[in-house]
């Protein structure tokens, strides 16, 4: 099987040694996304605007396989406090609309750089992006 590791400016460098997504054939396989701003490494402070910027930061390195969020068929969110679930959802839904992907949702007791929230997901690539 054919894979690439994918990077994108538009999304923070990783924190470790991986990659921010592997293309595997058709799939895509993107790293959770914690909400730093790639343009000033600083991280907003509540749980919507977190959200907001990792779902950002989903999408730019969603695009540089050639692909959009609409082409996400699964997420993983962790969140520090399962009480942040209503505001998730609400940013969430704003970010995928009618047809959101599968998603599991589950509280951790920390995250990197102390951030409240991340998403990982997983993406079908249609065949024209190859």
């Amino acid at each position: 099987m054919d894979c690439e590791a994918l990077f994108s400016d538009g999304a923070p460098r990783p924190v470790g040694p991986y990659s921010q997504a592997v293309r595997a054939g058709q799939f895509l396989f993107l790293a959770g996304q914690i909400p730093i701003d790639p343009t000033t490494g600083e991280m907003p402070r509540g749980i919507t605007e977190q959200t907001a910027q990792v779902l950002r930061n989903l999408a730019a390195v969603v695009e540089a396989a050639g692909a959009t969020l609409a082409d996400i068929v699964k997420t993983t969110v962790y969140l520090t406090n399962l009480d942040d679930f209503g505001p998730m959802n609400e940013v969430y839904g704003e970010f995928f609309g009618e047809r959101p992907p599968a998603r599991a949702c589950v509280e951790v007791g920390r995250l990197p750089k102390g951030a409240l929230v991340e998403i990982e997901a997983i993406a079908f690539l249609p065949q024209a992006v190859r």
